[in-house]
């Protein structure tokens, strides 16, 4: 009788354990006045100029990361207009829209690593973007912080 009882206590114990890993590769995320963010599709272009764009979307929301380049450097934002973060949100009362630009908002978009084999872009960033047209449904300023992008996709193909 003790051996059916020890005989029944592995089989659930072996049945019980279970590894369910799941694995966020690639990823585009990052906490929005410290409320957690993901995005569920993301996308990354080349424009003609060499500048990089990175877009995460939601099923209401587009954040746009735009740097000159694909280089691994940090790229600060608020100091010109070919280096900033855009932020859209659409729902039943409108649009509001953040960014940052020159002289508008701060923060940076560090590119670690783009891997021109697999064409695929990864880093990280951290920006305050102002509401531009001072929608009154949303605060002045919106903060990202703690964002990270990794092996999002790079299109081949050159945007305009």
């Amino acid at each position: 009788m003790k051996k059916q009882f020890l005989y029944i206590f592995l089989f659930f114990a072996f049945i019980s354990c279970t590894d369910e890993v799941k694995f966020n590769n690639p990823s585009f995320e990052g906490q929005k006045d410290n409320v957690f963010w993901r995005a569920v599709d993301y996308k990354a272009f080349i424009a003609a100029d060499g500048s990089l764009s990175i877009e995460g979307y939601t099923r209401n929301e587009v954040l746009t990361l735009k740097t000159t380049s694909t280089a691994a450097q940090t790229y600060p934002l608020g100091t010109s207009d070919s280096k900033k973060a855009t932020y859209v949100l659409k729902d039943a009362n409108g649009t509001i829209t953040f960014s940052t630009g020159f002289g508008i908002g701060e923060g940076q978009i560090v590119i670690s690593e783009y891997d021109s084999v697999n064409k695929t872009v990864s880093g990280t960033f951290k920006f305050n973007a102002e509401n531009i047209y001072n929608n009154p449904l949303a605060g002045p300023v919106l903060n990202f912080q703690y964002g990270h992008f990794y092996k999002i996709p790079v299109t081949t193909e050159f945007i305009n």
